[in-house]
């Protein structure tokens, strides 16, 4: 793994979502929490693209796993 570390907001501009931070919130809170058996990349609201990116990266373990991983704990939290 490289030593550039994408933030959030770069995750989610790669992704093709609204990366600022209120959007950022907005999108953990509501798909959280994320039950623990489903995988990050396999959850029901990625697109097809979404997910292969996320599948492909963390096969990788190229330079945005640091940033899903923070995204996939975020999403295990629970919210409600």
């Amino acid at each position: 793994m490289g030593d550039t570390f994408h933030y959030l907001h770069n995750l989610f501009r790669q992704l093709g979502l609204n990366s600022s931070s209120e959007a950022i919130d907005q999108f953990i809170e509501n798909h959280s929490p994320l039950e623990s058996s489903i995988l990050l990349a396999e959850a029901n609201f990625w697109t097809i693209n979404q997910s292969d990116f996320l599948k492909e990266e963390l096969l990788k373990d190229a330079d945005w796993v640091e940033s899903i991983d923070l995204l996939n704990i975020e999403l295990r939290k629970s919210f409600h």
